[in-house]
């Protein structure tokens, strides 16, 4: 792997004695990891199905494995873990999500940080996942319906519009900022054809600004984490330097974890390749100075008109127990909302909360991330398939399955794989039509 000369330079002298052990690090293969989802399954589950998983010390939810391509396994189609490089679950650790709290991702595309965040909350509370990138925003929602998320907002949004407009409103914020990607060399050829002098200069000032545009959405005595996957000082310990310096509302917290090392004269966590990770940084920041006041909570409309009893209609059918959240309608679609939400509008709000489904004429047909966000007990109608099993092989392909139990015709039903919800189907005297999506499906 050839490396850029400034760069090796640089990190010779940041290492010293070390230097040895992490330009070896390179002629090694890149760690990989998934991140169990408690959201819509158990470790058992996940354990059962990868036997060479070792527990990673960045959080109790990460572990490592060898399995390559895990993205075609029906476990992953369902939403059961998170293919994620080990040590980039250390932001959220430092971070330290507690249920009910309200949290902002601002950075969060593809989304592997958001969907640990909404782990740690186990639905309460209320998570809002920003990406300014539109495509990138359109993959972070597709990930955070595969798992199974319900209480969070998902937005593409300039940082400074969305925070100037939260002012205050979050107890923690997440600002995992782009960066030049030092950390990524080992399994990201283009982040090193990309990296320069100049760009890790350029990144600093991008990261120092947004980082300016977070604090105003952390409320008073809340935390603000700041994270990359650099090893660079002048994007981790000097960009959170010149913030201090030009912040004095907030102050630098020991970020509280057992895993990686000191920063460079700073209370703050690396973590190297040595240390069981690809590469991080991570400082963790509380606000001590007063913040303006929060917006308030959102006033919906009373339900009124068809669409609306058609949803609380299918809602019935579907769940034993039907959700009693408020809806919201945004031309055909009809969406479960999240409590606690401020006004969404002019925030390129993509999605709040779980969508329903889809008027279709005189009828709704529910969306397929009403079934991921539901544990199979929850459902009024369920059938299981092992993970190996050729039924669930069939459906992630697409086609309709055979299945004979007792359920009305026209029934809507969760299609599991080891009790966790990957899909549904529609039963029609023994047949299951397959309502998998089809940009979702595996290849024939």
């Amino acid at each position: 792997m050839l490396l850029p000369q400034a760069f090796l330079s640089r990190m010779q002298t940041m290492l010293g004695d070390e230097y040895p052990q992490f330009l070896a690090a390179y002629d090694q293969p890149h760690f990989r990891g998934v991140r169990m989802n408690p959201l819509k399954c158990e470790k058992e589950t996940i354990e059962a199905s990868m036997e060479d998983l070792k527990p990673s010390p960045f959080s109790s939810l990460c572990f490592y494995t060898q399995i390559e391509k895990v993205g075609s396994l029906p476990l992953h189609h369902a939403g059961a873990f998170y293919s994620q490089e080990p040590s980039a679950s250390s932001a959220v650790t430092v971070l330290a999500p507690r249920p009910g709290e309200k949290v902002l991702d601002l950075c969060a595309a593809p989304g592997g940080k958001s969907t640990q965040i909404a782990a740690c909350l186990m639905g309460e509370g209320l998570l809002w996942s920003n990406e300014i990138v539109k495509n990138r925003a359109q993959i972070l929602l597709s990930n955070m319906e595969r798992m199974g998320v319900k209480n969070a907002v998902v937005s593409s949004c300039h940082p400074e519009i969305l925070c100037s407009r939260l002012v205050g409103f979050f107890d923690k914020v997440l600002v995992d900022a782009p960066c030049s990607g030092e950390g990524m060399f080992r399994r990201d050829e283009q982040a090193i054809k990309e990296w320069s002098p100049e760009h890790v200069k350029a990144c600093a000032d991008r990261q120092l600004a947004i980082l300016h545009s977070a604090k105003q959405a952390v409320k008073e005595g809340g935390v603000l984490v700041y994270s990359t996957c650099t090893f660079s000082p002048e994007e981790n310990e000097g960009v959170i330097r010149r913030f201090l310096e030009e912040e004095p509302g907030f102050i630098l917290e020991n970020p509280g974890v057992p895993f990686g090392r000191k920063a460079e004269n700073m209370d703050a966590v690396r973590i190297y390749p040595m240390d069981g990770g690809e590469g991080h940084f991570a400082a963790r920041l509380r606000r001590i100075s007063e913040s303006p006041e929060t917006p308030v909570s959102i006033r919906l409309p009373a339900e009124k008109g068809e669409d609306f009893k058609l949803a609380r209609e299918l809602l019935q059918k579907i769940f034993r127990q039907s959700p009693e959240n408020s809806l919201m309608q945004a031309g055909t679609r009809l969406y479960l909302l999240p409590e606690g939400l401020p006004d969404l509008s002019g925030l390129g709000v993509l999605r709040a909360g779980v969508e329903v489904g889809e008027v279709k004429g005189k009828r709704m047909e529910p969306a397929h991330g009403l079934f991921m966000a539901a544990r199979p007990e929850a459902l009024q109608y369920s059938v299981f398939f092992s993970s190996n099993s050729s039924e669930i092989a069939a459906f992630l392909r697409g086609e309709e399955l055979g299945v004979e139990f007792d359920a009305p015709n026209g029934s809507y039903v969760g299609v599991c794989v080891d009790n966790v919800t990957v899909g549904y189907g529609k039963y029609s005297s023994g047949r299951l039509k397959n309502h998998y999506p089809k940009g979702l499906r595996n290849k024939k």
